[in-house]
Formats: structure tokens, sequence, C-alpha cells
């Protein structure tokens, strides 16, 4: 079992000891699968030699830990570092200092697979059980369970970091994940609540009329403070095709809702009110309150551009295929784009365009000038 740490001292004293490591596995546990405000729920740290289990529930003050992040002195090991960094931020302010990221490493070593369970099998021969993949961290008290598999998730982050480190170094790839690290020390959470034109995204959104359109924000209006009031997931309360398939239908009386096949019964009942009162909501506005249907601007297609496009993909791919790497870890769609609009004619004019990393000009440079030129 990992240490389960409550109090402030054992995680000050915990992180004392995990210095002199110099490496360091981290990762945090939510439950956004389960609950409407999401936020730390669990923190999971691991010298190799000794794992330990935070509960931010309890430890109130986690200060020692933001000190801990922004220590350049240590490594701090993640695998799929993206969110776990934002997610910090957005609760506690931390920053980390001198990230590696284990997903980030085999990508760039062309692993074949790049999730952790994939990775701790083929290297190290451990297995992971996702019997906890969607559990709800939320919940206290933790069983003993839980707690092993949030441990099993950083417990061997140190040593694959150090195997999958050998392996780029080996293909001289190292700079190129140092790199890629450094720029996550930049995240910072940028999510935002209460986002009025979410319903437009909704699957099948963009075929409403106006007034069924108007119906749709009036309901994921109502889900949102159902699932605000109860901290629920929003699709726990109903989902999306539920919502899209009664606004369009538009139901003026509780017989009219068995005819929407896409509610089940036991959702009609429960909510049957609530939605009837959304749609007569929606039913009573005046027409210059209707949202109306987005127009998408087109813009003229410009064959010169998507030929360049494709000429710079061809030789993205051709490196690629040398480096036996997959084409869009090498460059992705935006920076191929930003190439041809861009139309570089040298080196360093390269270098100036946002979405190349310096790694990239190197190993990219001359095919892609060669391919614009």
């Amino acid at each position: 079992m990992p240490d389960y740490i409550t109090t402030t001292a054992a995680l000050a004293t915990f992180l004392a000891e995990a210095r002199f490591a110099r490496v360091v596995g981290i990762d945090t546990e939510g439950a956004s699968f389960h609950r409407y405000r999401d936020r730390v729920y669990l923190l999971q740290l691991s010298t190799g030699s000794r794992t330990a289990v935070v509960d931010p529930l309890v430890v109130t003050d986690l200060a020692p830990l933001g000190q801990f992040l922004a220590d350049p002195d240590v490594e701090k090991v993640f695998h799929d570092a993206d969110y776990d960094l934002r997610t910090l931020d957005r609760d506690y302010s931390f920053r980390a200092r001198r990230v590696f990221d284990t997903r980030i490493a085999a990508q760039l070593a062309g692993e074949p697979a790049i999730g952790l369970a994939a990775l701790l099998e083929r290297h190290l021969g451990v297995t992971i059980p996702k019997v906890h993949q969607k559990a709800d961290w939320s919940q206290r008290p933790l069983p003993d369970s839980m707690l092993t598999y949030a441990a099993d998730d950083v417990r061997h982050l140190p040593t694959l970091r150090g195997t999958l480190a050998q392996r780029l170094e080996t293909l001289a790839r190292l700079p190129w994940a140092h790199e890629e690290f450094a720029r996550l020390e930049t995240l910072r959470w940028t999510g935002s609540a209460g986002d009025d034109a979410a319903f437009r995204r909704a699957k099948g959104a963009p075929r409403l009329a106006p007034r069924q359109l108007a119906t749709l924000r009036e309901l994921w209006r109502w889900r949102e403070a159902a699932a605000a009031r109860e901290d629920k997931a929003v699709f726990r309360i109903i989902g999306n095709d539920a919502l899209v398939a009664v606004a369009a239908a538009m139901p003026r009386a509780p017989s009219d809702l068995p005819a929407v096949r896409e509610l089940p019964a036991a959702l009609a009942r429960r909510h049957g009110a609530a939605l009837l009162a959304a749609v007569a909501r929606a039913a009573s506005l005046p027409d210059d309150a209707l949202p109306q249907r987005e127009r998408i601007p087109r813009h003229p297609r410009d064959p010169r551009f998507d030929e360049r496009v494709q000429r710079l993909k061809a030789a993205r791919n051709a490196v690629a295929d040398q480096l036996q790497l997959d084409p869009g870890v090498l460059l992705g769609r935006s920076a191929i784009e930003a190439l041809a609009r861009a139309q570089p004619t040298e080196p360093g004019q390269l270098e100036t365009i946002p979405e190349m990393r310096r790694w990239q000009v190197d190993v990219l440079g001359p095919a892609l000038l060669g391919a614009l030129a």
C-alpha cells in the first residue's frame, strides 16, 4: 500500500525525502465523469521506491507541493502532463518546472502505442488493471483497491522515464524532447464555465430551425442549472441526443413525450415537467429573440495554397518515413498551413514561424524549403 497522506506535515516530510531522489513521478485524479464542478481529488507522487497518495480534500495547505513543483533541481515525470498541469494551475496556481512527459517521449521515440499501460507492459513487463479507469475519485473514503490503482499510475514512472530517455538519447532525439518539455512549463488553465453558445455545437443542432434552436438553448440552460445544483456531470442529467430530439419535436404536453424516441421513458418521467417548461419558454419568444443559424463564411479556395500544403505534406511524410515517426508527431497540420501561408525561402525565416519548433527546423528545414522552392 502507498503512504496515504492527510496532513501538511506528512506531505512536507515526504517531499523533503523525495528531493533526494531527483526524479519523481506525479499524477492527479479528477472526477469530471461524475461531477459538474471538477477539481483535483487526489495527488500521487512516487520516487520509485516510495509512493504517496495525497488527499487534497483533507490536506488543505498544499504549499509544500507548490514549492516542490517549482524546484528546478527535481525532475517531475508525468504521463500526458497537459491536463495535470492545467488543473494544478486552475485549482492551486501551481506551476511546474523541469518536466518530463513519458507520452511525448514515447511519441518522439516512435513507439507503436503511447498509452501508459501499453508502455509499462512493453518496456517493464508491468500490467496495470483498468478496473478503476472511470472511478469516482471524489468519493470518500476511498477503498484500498482504488488507492493501489492510483499509486500504480505513478509507481513506475521514474523507471519508464529512464528507459525512454535512453532510447531518445540513442536516437539523438533527447534535445527534441527537452524542447517540448520546456513548452509544457508555459501551460495555464484556459477552460471557461458558462459557455452559452455550447448548445450550437451539439450534434444535430445546425439542422434546427431558429425556434427549435431557441428550444435547445432553453433546454441546455435548464440542464446546466440542474447539473450545477446536483453537482453531477451534465450527461448524467440527460444526454445531448435527447435534448436535440426534444428541441426538434417541441412537445407541448406530457402525452407528446413518448413520441420522442431518443428520450428514455425514465428521463421523461423524471424531467418531463422541466422539459415542457423549457419548450414553452422558447415557444413564447418573439421572432427577433430567436437565435439564428450560424453562417460560416466560406473563403475562396486558393489552388496555389492547397498545392503548397500538399508539397509540404509530401516532404514531411518522406522524412517521417525515414525516421519511422508518425507524420503528425514530426509536424502537425497547423504548422504546415502556416508554412504554406508564409512561404519562407531561407532557414532563418523558418525560425520566425510560431508553430515551428527549433528541432523541427533542424530536422525538416531543407526538405520544407525544397518543397516550397
